[in-house]
């Protein structure tokens, strides 16, 4: 089975989506990374958001820029810039721009102390 990539989207477009949804950071996990043909990955949100009084619990990211992969995102420093999209009417609307990275959890190490 694949493993679950972790992810983290900051949405920097529409510039008031903070306000709207409560939080301009996003955390899911997708599994489409495992396939190198895949132009887009659905991402599965930890904890979904309104938007426009909709629950939005699932994302679709595709790079924002015509001929970049997805893939580049491991290469990436800050992030990797993409167009996101939500459920709209059984398809997917594109609404929003942001960056995307890799999650990584960090354990507080165990020192001792409480």
């Amino acid at each position: 089975m694949t493993q679950h990539l972790k992810l983290r989207i900051h949405v920097s477009e529409p510039f008031d989506f903070e306000r709207i949804a409560g939080t301009a950071e996003l955390k899911g996990w997708t599994v489409d990374h495992a396939d190198p043909e895949s132009e887009d990955w659905e991402v599965h949100l930890d904890e979904g958001f309104d938007f426009h009084e909709r629950h939005i619990g699932r994302l679709l990211v595709s790079p924002r820029y015509v001929g970049e992969h997805l893939a580049r995102m491991f290469d990436a420093i800050a992030g990797f810039p993409v167009r996101i999209a939500h459920r709209d009417d059984g398809g997917w609307h594109y609404a929003f721009t942001g960056m995307i990275s890799e999650r990584h959890e960090h354990e507080e190490p165990d020192n001792g102390t409480i």
